[in-house]
């Protein structure tokens, strides 16, 4: 029963690896991106994050999510954005629906702005 159990956590680790090392986002050209990080931008405007963030997302009242993605992880994200950070003016988006059921696009759009890979804040559905 312990090798099974063994061999069970290894192949959960090792599924787990994988998916970590599977990228969030693709992008050529710097600005056309997958279908689901296109649903991460088109989350980004609809909940108008840039009236904080900046329609680049360098920050205005609020920070740099493009600095912020480099340290931030991805749990970090989704709490600040589900629960906001009422004592810095962040506010919670846990009742939008839009940005729940779009989180992971929201943070693959993010995390491609941060990394570089996306060059310029408007993006393009790659066809």
């Amino acid at each position: 029963m312990k090798r099974y159990a063994a061999l069970a956590l290894m192949l959960t680790l090792t599924t787990g690896a994988a998916m970590a090392d599977e990228p969030v986002y693709t992008v050529t050209d710097g600005y056309k991106v997958d279908a689901n990080t296109m649903k991460g931008f088109r989350t980004w405007r609809a909940a108008a994050c840039d009236r904080c963030h900046g329609a680049n997302q360098e920050g205005m009242v609020g920070p740099s999510l493009v600095n912020s993605l480099k340290t931030l992880t991805k749990e970090e994200f989704v709490k600040t954005v589900r629960d906001g950070r009422l004592e810095k003016g962040m506010q919670s988006f846990g009742t939008s629906q839009q940005v729940m059921d779009n989180m992971d696009h929201l943070y693959a759009y993010l995390k491609g702005r941060s990394d570089g890979a996306i060059t310029r804040a408007k993006v393009e559905e790659a066809k």
